[in-house]
């Protein structure tokens, strides 16, 4: 996997572990539980030291039914949390946001990836992340968080997530941000069905075929408690990392997860396992 900023490079060989660090009251599976500064860094250093090449920062909850939060609400979440990390840390910083203000100030403070659920549609989203000159992954999203599990509608979930991925890099490209800043998410949970994020698992070959880094965030998930009758999100570390396997073996090659020591192992096994049939011709 290779991905760059406008002034480094990233190579990988193998599959790479992105922390989910949630520093609001209000998110699905880790609400308040890092809703200090302190007990974010906490967290995101401790999260790095067993395995996270990457810590994904958000302020804003992007769950079922969240409701917006205001631009400086959202930059005193997370400005001195990445402040703090990138004064103590190596990690890569990714900060999830959707809002061109934020993006702009979390890549001045020390953010390299900016991570946007709404894949650059915002106003002046396109502007800003070309300017800061960081990486992008690129999501896609059927609705608004408020109601976008209301009733997700497709007609082949696999290829309307592929075209719109398409299309998104395409407007990247005529914005002027370079294909290899890029990569791609089909964000699963995000106005989905169940049955959508299962034929989107199963078909995420066709994903991976666009060239891009691939990053799949399953972890905690309520599809697994459509499938699985599991209704504390603490309860799925299990089926996530399940998924996340799958997704390897698939070509994903960034892994977004709350648990971030057990998924590294499953995803090392899987990888040493896609080696082995790359060697031998197999795959």
């Amino acid at each position: 996997m290779r991905l760059k900023t406008q002034n480094q490079t990233w190579q990988w060989c193998e599959p790479v572990i992105m922390g989910v660090l949630n520093v609001t009251p209000d998110s699905f599976s880790d609400g308040g539980a890092h809703n200090t500064v302190d007990a974010a860094v906490t967290h995101a250093l401790r999260m790095a030291e067993v395995g996270a090449q990457i810590i994904d920062i958000g302020g804003e909850s992007t769950r079922p039914g969240a409701e917006p939060v205001p631009v400086a609400q959202e930059l005193a979440r997370v400005i001195p949390v990445i402040e703090r990390i990138a004064a103590q840390s190596k990690v890569i910083i990714s900060i999830d946001t959707s809002k061109p203000e934020v993006m702009t100030a979390a890549c001045a403070a020390g953010a390299q990836i900016i991570n946007d659920v709404r894949a650059l549609q915002a106003p002046g989203a396109l502007e800003a992340a070309k300017a800061s000159g960081a990486a992008v992954c690129l999501m896609h999203m059927q609705g608004e968080p408020r109601v976008m599990q209301d009733n997700p509608q497709y007609r082949d979930v696999v290829a309307e997530v592929r075209d719109f991925l398409t299309q998104r890099v395409r407007a990247c490209e005529a914005a002027g941000i370079a294909f290899e800043r890029l990569m791609l998410d089909p964000g699963f949970g995000f106005g989905k069905s169940l049955t959508h994020n299962m034929q989107l698992l199963a078909g995420l070959g066709e994903i991976s075929t666009l060239g891009l880094p691939l990053l799949v965030g399953v972890s905690r998930k309520s599809m697994f408690k459509a499938l699985l009758d599991l209704k504390d999100p603490a309860d799925r570390v299990n089926a996530s990392i399940a998924a996340a396997v799958i997704a390897v073996r698939a070509g994903a090659n960034v892994v977004r997860t709350h648990d971030v020591a057990a998924t590294r192992e499953a995803v090392a096994v899987a990888a040493a396992v896609n080696n082995v049939q790359r060697d031998l011709g197999h795959g």
